[in-house]
C-alpha cells in the first residue's frame, strides 16, 4: 500500500482525494491546507490526519505527495518533497515564473527523483483516443490542430489577480495538449487577447478572450481558442487534420438523448465545468501515476513537459503584450 500525503484541500484537492481513496493500491493518510478547517474536513472524510505540509513531507512513512496548493507554492513544495525522497504528482503549472520553474527542475535533477505534472486532459478518454489514432498513423501525418477551450463563466476576480493570467492558468492545458499531440515544442507563438467578458478582468491586467497560434519547426500549426464565458457549458473540443484524414473529439454532453420533431433537432448541453467533464481523466491520471510508481517506470507526464508548457505560456503572454509573434529558442521566449 502506498501512503499518500495530500497538500491542498481546496476544490481540486477534494477531487484528487477521491481518486486516491478509490485506488486499491493507495491510501490517503494526511492532508494539509493553509485553511486548517478545510484540511480537517477533508481528512475526516477519508479517515486521514490533518497535518502541516512540512510534517507530511518529513514523514518517512508517507511515500508520495500530491501537490494541489496555490501555484505560487508549487516549486518550493516540489523541491522539498523531492529532497525528502518522496514521489511527487503536482498540479499544473510548475510555477508562475519560467525562471523559477527551471530552477526547480535543476534542483529536482540533483535529487534524482521524478516529478509528474498534472496535465489531466492527456488522460481524458476522448483526447487519448485521438492521440493513439494519430500515433498509429490512422490519418497520416498530423498537420493542423485546432483546440477550443471555453469556460462556462469567469472565476472570481480574487482568483484572476493571483492566477498568473489566462495564458499561464487556463491556456496552459491547451499548450500542453498541442505539444503532446505533435510531440514537440513550437518555435513561434502568436497571441491576441481581449477583455470583453468582464472589464474588471482587463483592469486586473488579464484577458478573458484569446486566440493563440503555435508554429512548429517543420511547419505544423496549432490554433487555440480560449474564452472565460460560454453560457451553454464547458466547451472542450479538438480537431486534427492529417495528410490522409481527420480526427475530432467533441464535447461530452449531459446526456446522450436527441430529440427530433417537426420543429427541429435538439440535444443536451455540454457538461457544465471541469469537475463533471474531466472526473474520469483525474481518475485515470492517478492510476497512471500509481502504476508508474509501482513499476519503477518514467511518469507519463514529466517536469520537462510542465516547463515546456510554461515556456509557451510566457511566450503567449509576451506576444499579446507586444502585438507580434515571439520565438522560442532552446525552450525560452525571445522578444527580439
Amino acid at each position: 500500500m502506498i501512503n499518500i500525503g495530500l497538500l491542498g484541500a481546496g476544490r481540486i484537492g477534494t477531487v484528487h482525494a477521491k481518486s486516491i481513496a478509490a485506488h486499491p493500491a493507495s491510501r490517503l493518510v494526511a492532508v494539509s491546507d493553509v485553511q486548517q478547517p478545510a484540511a480537517e474536513k477533508l481528512a475526516v472524510a477519508h479517515g486521514a490526519q490533518s497535518r502541516s505540509s512540512q510534517d507530511i513531507i518529513a514523514d518517512p512513512s508517507i511515500h508520495a505527495v500530491l501537490i494541489a496548493t496555490s501555484t505560487d507554492t508549487h516549486s518550493d513544495l516540489i523541491e522539498a518533497a523531492a529532497a525528502a525522497g518522496k514521489a511527487v504528482l503536482c498540479e499544473k503549472p510548475v510555477d508562475l515564473s519560467l525562471e523559477r520553474a527551471l530552477a526547480c527542475q535543476a534542483a529536482v535533477a540533483k535529487s534524482g527523483k521524478q516529478v509528474m505534472i498534472g496535465f489531466n486532459r492527456r488522460f481524458d478518454p476522448n483526447f487519448a483516443a485521438v492521440k493513439r489514432a494519430l500515433d498509429a498513423g490512422e490519418i497520416g501525418r498530423g498537420e493542423l490542430l485546432s483546440i477550443t477551450s471555453f469556460d462556462p463563466a469567469p472565476p472570481p476576480l480574487s482568483y484572476i489577480q493571483v492566477s498568473g493570467g489566462l495564458f499561464r492558468d487556463m491556456a496552459i492545458h491547451d499548450f500542453d495538449m498541442a505539444c503532446w499531440m505533435f510531440g514537440d515544442v513550437p518555435v513561434e507563438v502568436s497571441a491576441v487577447g481581449s477583455s470583453i467578458v468582464d472589464p474588471a478582468i482587463g483592469q486586473a491586467g488579464d484577458v478573458d478572450t484569446a486566440v493563440i497560434t503555435l508554429r512548429f519547426a517543420d511547419g505544423r500549426i496549432a490554433v487555440i481558442k480560449n474564452s472565460r464565458r460560454a453560457v451553454y457549458g464547458y466547451d472542450q473540443r479538438l480537431e486534427l487534420l492529417g495528410s490522409t484524414g481527420l480526427l475530432q473529439a467533441g464535447n461530452v454532453l449531459e446526456n446522450t438523448v436527441n430529440k427530433v420533431t417537426t420543429a427541429g433537432a435538439t440535444s443536451a448541453k455540454p457538461e457544465y465545468f471541469f469537475l463533471e467533464r474531466y472526473m474520469r481523466a483525474y481518475e485515470a491520471e492517478w492510476r497512471a501515476f500509481v502504476d508508474a510508481l509501482q513499476a519503477g517506470r518514467a511518469y507519463p507526464v514529466t517536469l520537462q513537459d510542465g516547463v515546456n508548457a510554461l515556456a509557451v505560456a510566457e511566450a503567449a503572454t509576451l506576444s499579446a503584450q507586444l502585438g507580434r509573434a515571439v520565438k522560442l529558442v532552446d525552450g525560452r521566449p525571445m522578444a527580439d
